[in-house]
């Protein structure tokens, strides 16, 4: 198989004007479509309905283009969005496309023979009683697992990134929930986000063998944040009522120039790990990347959290008492911009919500590049 990535701008929560035009050239099949990744322009929470209307917008597409009704496409392609493009974020989404290999200048990889391999899956319907807590963990684990066996790999160490969206508690399922005779384990729509997060990302640690089962705990989940994931990206939403998850790797079964790598970041001054995930690309930021360079990006993701502790390197920040501004917000445009400064582009994929994804108050960055002589 050979993947492809393209990074497409949008005029609003609605506008798939840029992938129809590709699918009209011919450059895009969209029967080779399997995923997409977009920032909107919403708030990022409960509310935020464009994460909704851009599915909406996408399958619609798809479906006319495939003959299929958009119910039924998006049962077969995960759509992820995490809304809140503060500061110098564009509003922007990626199509993960993958076809059979074999065509003119396609064999191998890049550097040691390996390229961006692409697999999805979705888990069963997650029930309101279940979000949060250690069904919802295997659940997950479950779904990427199948994912990885979707994208043939096989070592989990050739895993870079794995996205999740979960489904939470809205105030409506926790009320059937409860008339059925089960629990939830909150009824707060944006606290059921979090407890969601984090299930998702025990449930990514479990799968890739950075959690052991044996060792699951739910009472873990929001509390014990030395349990984490260095490649989990969760997000959470109304729009979905299952776990979708895209998983990226790099496999010699794969062709193309397209590779992934991913970092930790240790706080959200991590300027390093931003630096060094682009030199294992083979891609040099000094401090910016520049030139040809940039061009060679495909797509870049980010995950974020303020840190809990009300503290950035010793120095108090106020993120998590400002009630004007919801901390997330605070968080996406101070990260949004140091990335994209170093990026020299603005289309940067940064998702707030980090618990468990990443070190405590830092969190994950991963990109995806065309190669260019070896890499490291």
């Amino acid at each position: 198989m050979k993947a492809s990535v393209h990074r497409l701008p949008m005029s609003n929560p609605g506008d798939l004007s840029a992938l129809a035009a590709l699918i009209a050239e011919g450059s895009v099949d969209p029967a080779h479509v399997v995923a997409v990744i977009g920032k909107t322009e919403g708030n990022g929470g409960v509310n935020d309905f464009t994460c909704g209307y851009f599915t909406l917008a996408l399958m619609t597409l798809l479906g006319r283009a495939l003959g299929l009704a958009p119910e039924e496409c998006a049962r077969r392609i995960p759509c992820v969005l995490s809304g809140g493009t503060e500061g110098v974020l564009s509003p922007h989404y990626l199509v993960f496309c993958r076809e059979p290999a074999g065509l003119a200048g396609d064999e191998g990889g890049v550097g040691d023979g390996k390229a961006l391999a692409i697999g999805v899956a979705f888990s069963p319907v997650t029930p309101a009683q279940v979000v949060g807590r250690a069904g919802h963990v295997l659940m997950v684990a479950g779904a990427v697992r199948a994912a990885m066996a979707d994208a043939g790999i096989d070592d989990p160490a050739d895993v870079h990134f794995v996205q999740v969206k979960a489904p939470c508690v809205t105030t409506a399922r926790a009320e059937a929930a409860v008339r059925a005779g089960h629990s939830v384990v909150t009824a707060d729509a944006n606290k059921s986000m979090a407890f969601a997060r984090a299930a998702g990302a025990f449930g990514v640690a479990l799968a890739l063998g950075e959690l052991d089962e044996a060792g699951l705990d739910e009472r873990d989940l929001l509390s014990d944040f030395s349990i984490q994931s260095d490649r989990a990206s969760i997000s959470s939403g109304v729009e979905v009522d299952c776990n979708e998850v895209i998983v990226l790797g790099n496999s010699r079964a794969w062709s193309g120039d397209l590779r992934v790598a991913h970092r930790p970041m240790a706080d959200a001054l991590d300027l390093p790990a931003v630096r060094d995930v682009l030199a294992d690309l083979g891609i040099a930021a000094d401090p910016q990347v520049v030139g040809g360079d940039v061009g060679r990006i495909a797509g870049v993701l980010v995950k974020c959290e303020p840190d809990r502790r009300g503290l950035i390197r010793g120095n108090r920040h106020t993120m998590l008492d400002d009630t004007d501004i919801n901390a997330q917000r605070h968080v996406r445009g101070a990260l949004g911009g140091l990335v994209a400064g170093v990026m020299g582009d603005t289309r940067i994929f940064v998702s707030g919500g980090a618990e468990h994804q990443g070190p405590d108050g830092g969190g994950v960055i991963t990109v995806i590049a065309r190669g260019k002589g070896e890499l490291a």
